[in-house]
């Protein structure tokens, strides 16, 4: 048995062994990593710039310990010392591998960029937002009647527009006095109104009239992905999208592995709390930068996100998390300076709002979702689907809204795939299979034609996404490549020679580039597995929610979040990822979440609402429901090993194959098992 170093990379999760020595750029390009260079590997360009990571990670089955790379070399010192890495940052170029060892591909080192799929949506909002500018004159001071500058500018504020109770920041403070004098004592105010204490704070000050625009952040903090959009805080347009990768995956990709981390590594809650800040601090600037304005026109931040995540931001330990009764630290709504959070590269005396959490694993997304999509005032019975790394579920109509969260795992988003990545030019997002031949054709992110148009050209094929692996399992259920208990079959079984034998299984190949340098990308067994054991979590949470509601069907299906954008409902149905239902009333929200997070930002009425609906919601705990585990295993099956699918029997029929073979044998016609005969 090897005794080489174990490499895992993140956020792609490719692992492989390597000998002692072997640069990390060199491993990144055997696994087929998305790690870029340019100078080949002489430690000039920089951009294989990689985030080692160190300590015990129990979703990887490794420890890390310091020494696992080689040592700070003079070719990174001269680097740091003209141009800076960031602290923690190490070459792949120059740092070699020493033991088993996590490493992060930070964004700006991958070739091919995510492409952040959660779009803001367009809405109608009215218009009540917490930071408003306010014009005002303000009384010159009188050594008769001595007050301050700041209590003279609260005067005019209460005599013009009727607002008490005003505070001012000391980053305000430092600045007052001279805006008033350059002003002629006439000023511009950029002026908060508190959400939870009515506490009105001068979040900036302006000489004369100012004409300029404000802005806020709407920030959906997902446990893989970062999507902030930007909103011009007079009307509610969004200005700018823009979203990065959690950079938290290298501790663990699904919310348990980081709470793991935080348990076992003294410290690691710590970490993934600077982590965080890091990505949003960079992402502020960026969405800035995008949109063309200034950073300290940011004057406000609303953040929505599960309950780790929750935690993880505001600096709090998620260990309580991790363990029944899944305590929160606090579920109320937030209000606090962003500085508090070292959220640093907006206005100095920004705000940030975070919603309320339903409930310890119900986070403050699902109340977001709540928020856009209001189940609690539907007439007939919805069932509202967030499907991330984390599914928040929510079904209800007027006399009752349920809820609970269910860990579907990052299959969804490409991550424990054979050749699977994130969202990115160059990876499959659409698969279609002939049922017939057994030929695929697909798509890719960057291309508008199939793979089989001869406009298709020669473009790079780089591996699958998450909306490309679901549509290639649906699709290969519908073909016959796969059976109801999820089993990939033979070529003689299948009737083509795409399915190649792996091991003691099959896979079935969409592309195969290797002749030209390329990947062989194909959906393997253990891909199955990823896509029924993530399928079966999401299925039996709606499931839980259903018994509780005491119904067996619903009548409206929402899908929420990036996959419910580039999933169809019918491929969603085949693989049994949720309830029959008629495909008409199966629809998505884009990302209700970050829709949520927007209608906050722009409405303290609506931040209100929200924190009133969300006491009304019953929350499911799935991780001790008894029923769980039955509903989970029965839905193993693709579509479902006991639920009938009425309404999906009445668009498409499903082959009625078996694999399973158990000692060896094949399936005739019929799908009958002849035993091989014995030599």
């Amino acid at each position: 048995m090897t005794t080489d170093p174990l490499v895992i990379f993140t956020p792609s999760g490719k692992r492989g062994r390597f000998p002692v020595g072997t640069p990390v750029l060199t491993a990144a390009r055997q696994l087929g990593v998305d790690l870029d260079s340019v100078c080949g590997g002489r430690g000039i360009c920089s951009k294989c710039q990689v985030a080692p990571s160190y300590g015990e990670f129990s979703k990887h089955g490794v420890t890390v310990r310091e020494g696992a790379l080689s040592d700070w070399n003079s070719v990174e010192q001269r680097y740091d010392d003209i141009r800076g890495l960031k602290d923690g940052r190490r070459l792949g170029c120059q740092a070699t591998v020493q033991g088993d060892i996590v490493i992060d591909v930070p964004p700006e080192s991958q070739v091919h960029r995510q492409v952040v799929r959660k779009a803001a949506a367009v809405r109608d909002i009215v218009m009540d937002p917490a930071t408003k500018l306010l014009f005002v004159k303000v009384q010159e001071p009188d050594m008769h009647e001595p007050s301050g500058d700041l209590e003279r500018l609260a005067a005019a504020l209460r005599d013009e527009w009727g607002i008490t109770d005003v505070h001012a920041p000391l980053p305000v403070l430092t600045k007052l006095q001279k805006v008033l004098r350059k002003g002629n004592w006439e000023v511009t105010v950029a002026l908060h109104r508190g959400s939870l204490d009515g506490r009105h704070q001068v979040i900036d000050v302006y000489p004369g009239f100012h004409e300029g625009r404000i802005y806020g952040l709407a920030i959906d903090l997902g446990s893989t992905t970062i999507a902030a959009h930007l909103c011009d805080l007079r009307n509610g347009q969004v200005a700018a999208s823009a979203g990065v990768m959690n950079p938290q995956i290298r501790f663990g990709e699904d919310l348990m592995s980081r709470v793991s981390y935080a348990m076992m590594n003294p410290g690691g809650e710590v970490e993934m709390t600077a982590a965080v800040r890091a990505a949003i601090n960079d992402l502020t600037v960026d969405i800035a930068a995008e949109a063309g304005i200034t950073p300290d026109q940011i004057m406000e931040a609303v953040f929505v996100c599960n309950p780790v995540m929750h935690h993880l931001l505001i600096g709090v330990d998620p260990v309580e998390l991790g363990q029944a009764p899944f305590a929160l630290a606090t579920s109320d709504a937030m209000g606090l300076p962003a500085r508090d959070l070292d959220l640093t590269r907006m206005n100095d005396a920004a705000q940030v709002f975070i919603l309320p959490c339903i409930a310890g694993h119900v986070g403050a997304d699902a109340a977001a979702v709540a928020l856009s999509e209001e189940p609690g005032k539907s007439d007939d019975l919805v069932l509202i689907v967030d499907v991330g790394t984390n599914a928040e579920i929510l079904l209800g109509d007027k006399s009752r809204v349920l809820a609970c969260s269910s860990p579907t795992g990052p299959a969804f988003e490409g991550a424990q795939i054979s050749s699977g990545q994130r969202a990115a030019p160059g990876a499959i997002e659409r698969v279609e299979i002939d049922p017939a031949t057994k030929e695929p054709r697909f798509k890719i992110i960057g291309s508008d034609s199939w793979s089989n148009d001869p406009d298709f050209g020669t473009p790079q094929i780089t591996g699958i996404c998450g909306s490309g692996i679901i549509e290639a399992v649906a699709e290969m259920r519908m073909a016959g490549l796969l059976d109801d208990k999820g089993l990939i079959g033979s070529p003689d079984q299948t009737g083509t020679s795409r399915c190649i034998v792996a091991g003691r299984t099959h896979s079935y190949v969409l592309h195969d580039g290797t002749a030209d340098g390329g990947p062989l990308i194909a959906v393997t067994q253990g891909d199955i597995r990823a896509i029924q054991l993530a399928k079966s979590a999401l299925y039996a949470g709606a499931r839980l929610l259903m018994d509780e509601m005491g119904v067996d069907h619903v009548d409206r299906i929402t899908l929420a979040g990036a996959f419910g954008a580039h999933i169809s409902p019918k491929h969603a149905m085949v693989l049994g990822m949720i309830p029959d239902a008629p495909l008409a009333n199966v629809r998505s929200a884009g990302n209700a979440a970050g829709t949520g997070a927007r209608i906050a930002l722009c409405s303290v009425t609506a931040r209100r609402d929200i924190a009133a609906t969300v006491r009304q919601i019953t929350k499911v705990e799935t991780a001790i429901a008894p029923k769980f585990q039955e509903h989970f295993v029965n839905a193993n099956a693709i579509p479902h090993a006991t639920d009938p699918f009425p309404h999906l029997a009445s668009v498409t029929t499903l082959p009625s194959v078996s694999f399973n073979l158990g000692g060896g044998g094949s399936v005739d016609d019929q799908g009958r098992r002849r035993r091989r005969a014995r030599k």
